[in-house]
């Protein structure tokens, strides 16, 4: 490639890096495993701290210069040990599943046996098979066995699991690790109840608190910790509004397990710059997370109920529709058939969601490139200051894309002027700055 070649690729990154931005400023975003930073965070991602390295615990560094790293660590630490409420806190992980292979590395073998929620029901990849390529199964080599499930109250049935946990025991294939938590549960799981039978045989809790982390960190879901969990584990860019990455909490007893569970054995340097970030994030949600989660919820629950006046099957109705950030909506029903169709027709009309496997749907012949429902999540657009009537107008463009099939260009240009009251970033310290605004510091 010719340097006059490589200066016009060059060029071409940037410019579609501000159309990015730019199309972030029209949108509707209503991904449940995103959400926006503050200006504070995005601040700290810029930093030195991203040309280091710092292997290792603070006090025990691989190498030098490390000396406001480690005391930027230590305070990240502290602050998600008190948002959690936790005796051991590691920011390091650099992802939500290396967090979970971290603790997958300190509390089992392979050959170990696992219980999850299967994909269909809310799981996430990471915890599944051999054969799906899930983390578990394929990079720990463990056996995955799945949690029973309650299609009607969308959760764990513990009457049935329980069964299912006692005939393996009986057949010499008792569980060694449960993996609670999931991509998309929106109510609390039922942990106590399990976690009494698994303690029974010695055997090891982890809670995935990946998309609920924020409201369970502010009280506003459940609490994992209290309810039985060995540690919990979770992303950190969620409901808890941060970079990208992971982190783990756990009870005293089992920090130095978990220390050599992310390094050295999942993780050299772990993202320096994010673990700053995190810190940043850790203070704004002990500040203002409390009025934010709460929001996230109504807004969750006002969106649900807005949805189905609209003509859409929201799941969960009889509970509320959720508890948590999250709806799960069939849209097997509707003009457009599968949720792929779904998403595309809305992304063209800048409401952008993603489609989702619902826990039938194996048996209706759908898999998750054309799967029957849908997700959101409400944790971006109420970090941008939406409450009850916003969730009501987006019902109302969602109504008219996949039921009147309106013209997608019409709609685009009414959500982008919908969005231009709602550009700052809310529940955070410093706010000046536009929430999508693109930066340049060349």
């Amino acid at each position: 490639m010719k340097s006059s070649e490589a200066r016009s690729a060059y060029n071409q990154i940037f410019s579609l890096l501000e159309k990015h931005h730019s199309w972030m400023q029209e949108t509707i975003n209503l991904i449940a495993s995103e959400n926006v930073h503050s200006p504070a965070v995005r601040e700290a991602m810029q930093i030195d701290f991203s040309d280091r390295y710092a292997e290792g615990w603070p006090g025990e560094r691989v190498y030098a210069g490390t000396k406001y790293i480690d005391e930027v660590e230590i305070l990240g630490n502290d602050l998600t040990k008190a948002l959690f409420r936790a005796d051991f806190a590691d920011v390091r992980p650099i992802s939500g599943v290396l967090a979970n292979l971290s603790v997958l590395t300190a509390f089992t073998e392979p050959g170990d046996r696992m219980m999850c929620l299967s994909i269909p029901t809310g799981g996430h990849i990471s915890s599944a098979r051999h054969r799906l390529w899930g983390t578990a199964g394929r990079v720990r080599g463990l056996k995955i066995q799945y949690f029973k499930y309650d299609e009607h109250e969308l959760n764990i049935d513990v009457d049935a699991t329980i069964r299912r946990i006692e005939r393996l025991r009986k057949k010499g294939k008792h569980i060694d690790f449960f993996m609670f938590g999931a991509s998309v549960f929106p109510f609390p799981q039922p942990l106590p109840e399990i976690v009494e039978v698994a303690k029974g045989y010695g055997a090891y809790v982890n809670f995935d608190a990946a998309h609920v982390a924020g409201l369970i960190g502010t009280n506003s879901f459940q609490d994992p910790l209290r309810e039985g969990a060995d540690s919990m584990t979770f992303s950190t860019h969620k409901t808890l509004p941060g970079p990208q990455g992971g982190c783990i909490v756990a009870h005293d007893q089992f920090a130095d397990r978990i220390k050599r569970g992310v390094f050295p054995a999942m993780h050299s340097n772990h993202h320096l710059h994010h673990v700053a970030a995190k810190a940043v994030v850790m203070a704004e949600m002990l500040a203002f997370g409390k009025d934010y989660s709460q929001q996230i919820i109504k807004n969750a629950q006002t969106l649900g109920q807005s949805l189905a006046e609209e003509g859409f099957k929201v799941l969960g109705e009889h509970k509320g529709f959720t508890k948590s950030h999250v709806l799960l909506i069939e849209v097997a029903d509707t003009p457009l058939r599968n949720g792929r169709a779904v998403e595309e027709k809305l992304e063209s009309a800048n409401i952008i969601i993603n489609r989702n496997l619902l826990p039938w749907d194996k048996r209706f012949g759908r898999d998750y490139i054309r799967p029957g429902g849908i997700r959101l999540g409400t944790s971006e657009m109420t970090r941008l200051g939406m409450k009850k009537d916003e969730m009501t107008q987006i019902a109302e463009f969602m109504r008219r894309i996949v039921f009147d099939q309106e013209e997608t260009q019409s709609v685009a240009q009414d959500v982008a002027q919908f969005r231009t009251k709602f550009q700052k970033v809310h529940y955070a310290f410093d706010t000046a700055r536009d929430a999508y605004e693109y930066i340049k510091i060349r």
